[in-house]
């Protein structure tokens, strides 16, 4: 094997786990990074819907309540605001989804799906727990869900403590089967947000590939570069010491001295080989003359 193809394969053996490396670390952070993007979008949401829900339980409800006499007015109720706010944020953003949703809820579309209730039951049983967060598999790809915990407060145990305390206009909207018995620091639902994956993904996956062949086409050219080099430094003087010590060995006489015009050891190697050139040269002469 040739100098040049024992110093490609090095080259390519080096650059190949160096770039692996760089390639699998890139793609674990990339993967991070969407992740965390869709956790900060996650998180807003959750934020902006929290206030919401605050907005018209100190705002809102001190207001409609009164009115209640005769017609209850869904309206007052943070839960039912926070669902039908975020309602019309689906109409242009449909694969998200928001639901504060709870297991025993007085409108039946407050209720949750087998996952969501799930998440509940897992807040339910781990009472410290304030936040639960993970992806699963949709239909539209992996989607990444985080849950608060909805506790019972007092305000709320005035609708859903027994049913004997629960306004009349309610009942007569929403029926008396469900949505009673809460008691005071349960958890009793959880507010979700789920948001897409695929989208943040996809973008860490381009920008992977995109690093990817960034990284071939360096290796590449940093190939080409270096084999010019050693070409032109190494293996062309060597291959010029080597034509010319070829030349002596077959006896010529008239052989011009290798000439190197660097100062690195391929020189020092050419200058002691004119010196055993003349050395030999002068033997020969000595020889000859006996």
């Amino acid at each position: 094997m040739k100098l040049l193809a024992k110093f490609n394969l090095i080259l390519l053996v080096v650059f190949g786990v160096g770039g692996l490396i760089i390639s699998q670390l890139a793609h674990s952070w990339l993967q991070d990074d969407a992740k965390q993007k869709v956790t900060d979008q996650a998180k807003l949401m959750l934020a902006s819907s929290k206030s919401i829900r605050d907005y018209v339980g100190d705002r809102v409800s001190p207001i409609l309540v009164p009115l209640e006499q005769t017609r209850f007015l869904p309206e007052s109720i943070p839960f039912f605001a926070a669902n039908s706010t975020f309602n019309y944020l689906r109409k242009s953003y449909p694969d998200y989804t928001y639901l504060e949703t709870a297991l025993n809820p007085t409108n039946p579309a407050d209720r949750p799906a087998d996952w969501e209730r799930d998440i509940i039951n897992e807040l339910r049983d781990h009472p410290s727990e304030t936040e639960l967060s993970n992806v699963r598999p949709t239909s539209m790809g992996p989607s990444l869900y985080i849950a608060h915990p909805i506790h019972a407060m007092r305000d709320c145990l005035q609708c859903h403590g027994s049913l004997s305390a629960a306004p009349k206009s309610m009942l007569d909207l929403y029926g008396s089967a469900n949505g009673f018995g809460w008691k005071l620091g349960d958890v009793i639902g959880a507010q979700i947000v789920s948001i897409p994956m695929s989208v943040p993904i996809e973008e860490a996956n381009h920008a992977w590939l995109q690093l990817l062949l960034f990284l071939i086409g360096v290796m590449i050219v940093a190939i080409l570069a270096l084999d010019a080099a050693v070409y032109w430094f190494v293996i062309r003087p060597l291959k010029l010491v080597s034509e010319t010590a070829d030349r002596v060995s077959r006896g010529e006489k008239d052989v011009n001295p290798v000439r190197v015009t660097s100062k690195d050891e391929i020189a020092t190697v050419a200058s002691s080989f004119n010196r055993m050139q003349v050395s030999l040269a002068k033997a020969l002469k000595m020889v000859e003359e006996d």
